[in-house]
């Protein structure tokens, strides 16, 4: 499977290739390009399809302990959804993490922006936008069918990665009161090296934007992430050549100027009124070739920097750090982002909307 994708019917839930999945096309116009559409993906297995599929080890087991709870009342009202979110050239492969999900009671979807993986059409240039604020419609289609969807439950929860969780954040921002959470996995909130590194690059992408914003940065191939998450190399995933490639998409003046422009809002900080969860790898390492522990440790991002920079999310922020959890922290290997999703698992029980008491029933003051 090679190929790129093309629009399914308006409103018709189409196959998809992951088990479990269906997925629907979400049109949002036209650009200077051409048409333009993000993709919905939904993973619903029916009963028979569920039993057959935790075939990895460890997942069967993690999936059984989120099961096992007391009895629920015969109606319980529906839990949150769940909308995942992916980062720089990356699309949504992780059924795991979707079972794990789907198996604390929240139904699961993930959103293929424009541009990338489902959504990729042949005429586009790869993942470009100029401003990050462009994917507002693709989230607000998203939510818009998930809305339709689960109309009785509580405001969704946006889980989301890398770049990804640097667009949930700031469209966060613009939307309050839209969501009910934030669980952003190794968010990409700042540049390695800091404030100075950021405005040396601004300064030197200033004038290419000008003229040449679809401009190619030249930049070292590397391919270590990629061998830490295929299936080719050192990883367990199977991955579409063409939608998570091995050395990345080329990327260009415009898309980093508004990445840049978003790390500057974090560093002013966002002020958000809403429970967020980070989740970091224990260590970073930077490798000009592969080596071992770059299977255990953020080849991507400084995470010591970003841990920094997630307190300037808002007010109801907590960091935990996961040791051996690669850049995806939900992509390492099965024990290590089995304990990332008991830890998420676990926040949720104190700060999902669900999980939230009138103030009367908490107070322990007498009369």
């Amino acid at each position: 499977m090679d190929e790129l994708l093309e629009d399914s019917p308006v409103g018709v839930w189409s196959p998809d290739h992951l088990p479990g999945c269906k997925r629907l096309t979400l049109p949002l116009g036209e650009d200077e390009e051409g048409p333009v559409s993000a993709t919905l993906v939904s993973y619903s297995p029916d009963p028979e399809q569920q039993a057959v599929q935790d075939e990895r080890p460890g997942e069967a087991e993690a999936v059984a302990a989120a099961q096992a709870t007391p009895a629920e009342p015969e109606h319980p009202p529906e839990l949150a959804p769940v909308l995942h979110i992916h980062g720089w050239a990356d699309y949504f492969y992780n059924v795991p993490m979707a079972r794990r999900w789907q198996s604390w009671g929240r139904p699961f979807y993930a959103l293929d922006l424009r541009k990338y993986g489902r959504s990729l059409r042949s005429w586009q240039t790869a993942g470009y936008v100029d401003d990050l604020s462009t994917y507002d419609a693709d989230i607000e289609a998203a939510l818009g069918e998930i809305a339709a969807l689960h109309p009785d439950a509580p405001a969704p929860i946006i889980e989301a990665h890398s770049t990804g969780g640097l667009v949930a954040a700031l469209w966060a921002q613009r939307n309050p009161g839209r969501i009910s959470a934030l669980v952003l996995n190794s968010p990409w909130l700042e540049l390695s090296g800091d404030v100075a590194a950021r405005a040396a690059t601004e300064g030197i992408l200033a004038p290419l934007g000008q003229f040449s914003p679809t401009r190619a940065l030249k930049l070292p191939a590397v391919d270590n992430y990629w061998q830490s998450l295929s299936d080719q190399a050192q990883g367990e995933w199977t991955l579409h050549p063409r939608w998570r490639p091995r050395t990345s998409f080329p990327i260009r003046v415009g898309w980093m100027r508004a990445v840049l422009a978003g790390h500057r809002k974090i560093y002013e900080g966002l002020g958000l009124e809403l429970p967020i969860l980070v989740l970091l790898s224990g260590a970073t390492a930077y490798r000009r070739h592969w080596t071992e522990e770059l299977q255990e440790s953020d080849s991507v991002l400084d995470v010591e920097l970003l841990a920094r920079r997630a307190v300037k999310l808002g007010d109801q922020v907590t960091v935990v750090r996961v040791h051996r959890a690669i850049h995806d922290v939900f992509a390492s290997e099965t024990s290590v982002r089995n304990r990332a999703l008991d830890e998420v698992h676990r926040w949720l029980r104190a700060y999902a909307p669900e999980a939230e008491r009138p103030a009367e029933n908490l107070s322990t003051a007498a009369p």
